[in-house]
């Protein structure tokens, strides 16, 4: 079963700001992007807060589907909420990849 996005925040939240956080980023940062994905690792608090704002103002139904958001509705909740889309739309992929993994382990549990 997928955590709701609420719970997924909160998880990445773990280590915002914090010094294990921060090594984590540094050991990703480069110039393909993958100091990217480190902010769902660890995110600074200025990124989780907007992550926050923007989980607050999706409806009930873009929170039970996040997973399945497109590009366009991702835009247009990051635009609402005044937050970097790029952002968001890499908080929202990580969420899809949880969710996909909580059902392959669930799948192969039942082999």
């Amino acid at each position: 079963m997928k955590i709701p996005i609420e719970e997924y925040i909160k998880k990445i939240a773990l280590f915002t700001d914090s010094e294990y956080g921060r090594m984590i980023r540094n050991n990703f940062a480069d110039i393909k992007g993958s100091a990217e994905l480190a902010m769902l690792a660890a995110p600074t608090q200025d990124e989780l807060q907007q992550l926050q704002r923007a989980v607050a103002i999706m409806t009930d139904t873009e929170k039970d589907n996040a997973e399945t958001l497109n590009d366009r509705q991702i835009h247009k909740i990051a635009s609402d909420a005044r937050i970097d889309p790029a952002m968001f739309a890499i908080f929202i992929n990580g969420y899809a990849m949880h969710c996909k993994k909580i059902k392959l382990d669930k799948k192969q549990a039942n082999l």
